[in-house]
């Protein structure tokens, strides 16, 4: 229509354009379809790294287990319940504890066997 007068339009600002209802209403819930898009992608995210804690948390709990159990023998075990009978024995709270003992007084420690 302007270049029939002899105008050249090159650029047009549009301040507030009004839309109707129904295309407004699509473009909202495209808006809130497209937010809660990202946000389960950032809960999948997050639970992914999660995931990945807990796997290298399990590895470190499981070789620190390997290494303990190769180490732990019946005479370190008999070991450490002397040393803490000792400490009971002269801490001023203690109770009398019964422990068994084997022939030579030494604590009995013993494994336990699946039947």
């Amino acid at each position: 229509m302007l270049k029939e007068r002899g105008i050249i339009l090159e650029t047009a600002l549009l301040r507030a354009i009004t839309l109707p209802p129904t295309v407004a209403k699509a473009i909202e819930m495209k808006l809130k379809a497209e937010q809660e898009a990202e946000q389960m992608r950032f809960v999948l995210e997050k639970e992914k790294k999660e995931a990945e804690r807990r796997v290298i948390e399990a590895e470190g709990i499981a070789k620190a287990q390997e290494i303990i159990n190769k180490t732990l023998t019946a005479p370190y075990l008999q070991h450490e319940a002397i040393q803490a009978q000792m400490k009971m024995a002269d801490s001023p709270n203690h109770t009398t504890v019964y422990i068994p003992v084997g022939t030579n007084g030494i604590p009995l420690v013993r494994t336990v066997e699946n039947q």
